[in-house]
């Protein structure tokens, strides 16, 4: 693999792959393996399909834009508008159950109130997203591979820990499908990555497809094995957040390890989306950096105070919600690219029709489902 081909792949790997990781063991055991690694499945090809649809998008139009310009561009401002508003339900959504994940790994090693070490999480990340240290993005191919095999190790010692057993992977109930939905597409979301990977292959951007393929498989196999690791140790008892439970059955090493990995994990998502989230007020609003800043930190904190508790629940709210709005606008700029696109592509998946109503039937169907789980 060249060395351009190498860096588009992992930049889409690394933007996938963060802390949703650690949800996903535990809704696949709620809904019994089977059934949850059938919903990854589903789930992650059709968020293949979506990144080759934005692919081909960016590939039509001269120039460089964000998502939310490409929606302008094809679906007009209501395009942007909704698109603007799925990034900032995405980004919140996300804080919030990095601030509450924090606290129960904190808790986890050294036996303090979860509460208190979200509180301390969020005052040292708000400090470092105010002096808007951005080191952690510079080496966001680093910590990618990293969070790799961090993943890799962490579920071989799973595997031959003479914990683990086949009994826990048997249970299947189709029933249960769209029980673990939210969080599963929550860990999938990645677009972002997209318009970025082109400028990494810009000599030669017929290479744009292949790195797509590379990076969206590469966390759907990841996905997979962590859950048949974590879920074959700790069947029904697999915790919100997958490391807790594991280092309780696994003791000692794990106890620290696994949490370490997933303090690590949620330390460096909430950065990068923060600084993300800050830049979006100061360039795009023209909003002074303590305002935006201050948005940025203290509004994930008040609805985290306010009540939000449960890291699976907010993440799943946000995967079904955020990560919905964002494919079934994908598709549709998607279809207008193909009439309005002002260049020809290096690779074309030609109409699509078919799949890309299967796509937003998909996530229509997802987001109802999250509703009536709601009430």
């Amino acid at each position: 693999m060249d060395k351009n081909l190498f860096r588009a792949s992992a930049l889409l790997c690394g933007t996938i792959i963060g802390a949703g990781v650690l949800g996903i063991p535990y809704v696949i055991a709620q809904a019994g393996f089977l059934t949850g690694i059938l919903t990854i499945l589903i789930l992650g090809t059709a968020i293949l399909f979506l990144n080759l649809f934005l692919g081909e998008v960016i590939l039509r139009t001269p120039g460089n834009h964000q998502i939310p310009g490409y929606a302008e561009k094809y679906l007009g401002k209501w395009g942007k508008r909704a698109m603007l508003l799925s990034m900032f339900a995405g980004i919140y959504g996300a804080l919030i159950a990095y601030l509450i994940g924090e606290g129960v790994a904190l808790s986890a090693i050294f036996g303090l109130s979860p509460m208190f070490f979200s509180i301390v999480f969020f005052i040292i990340s708000s400090i470092l997203v105010f002096m808007g240290l951005k080191t952690i993005i510079k080496y966001e191919m680093f910590f990618a591979s990293l969070v790799l095999l961090l993943i890799l190790a962490i579920s071989s010692f799973s595997i031959f820990s003479g914990n683990f057993s086949l009994q826990n992977l048997s249970t299947f109930n189709l029933s249960n499908i769209l029980l673990p939905y939210g969080v599963i597409l929550f860990a999938f979301v990645g677009a972002a990555a997209i318009p970025e990977m082109k400028e990494c292959i810009t000599r030669d951007r017929k290479k744009l497809k292949k790195a797509i393929l590379i990076g969206s498989t590469i966390p759907l196999l990841f996905y997979t094995i962590f859950a048949f690791a974590v879920v074959g140790v700790t069947g029904l008892g697999t915790t919100e957040v997958a490391t807790i439970g594991l280092g309780a059955v696994l003791g000692g090493s794990m106890i620290v390890f696994g949490n370490l990995f997933a303090i690590f994990a949620m330390f460096t998502s909430f950065l990068t989306l923060a600084l993300a989230m800050k830049e979006i007020y100061m360039y795009d609003y023209k909003i002074k950096p303590l305002y935006a800043w201050a948005l940025t930190v203290f509004i994930p904190l008040i609805i985290f105070l306010f009540g939000a508790k449960s890291f699976i629940l907010v993440i799943g709210i946000t995967g079904a919600f955020a990560g919905g709005l964002d494919g079934i606008l994908i598709t549709l700029m998607f279809w207008r690219a193909r009439k309005l696109g002002k260049r020809q592509p290096e690779y074309k998946l030609g109409k699509k029709h078919l799949i890309g109503f299967l796509l937003i039937l998909i996530f229509i169907i997802g987001i109802i489902g999250e509703i009536f789980e709601l009430i």
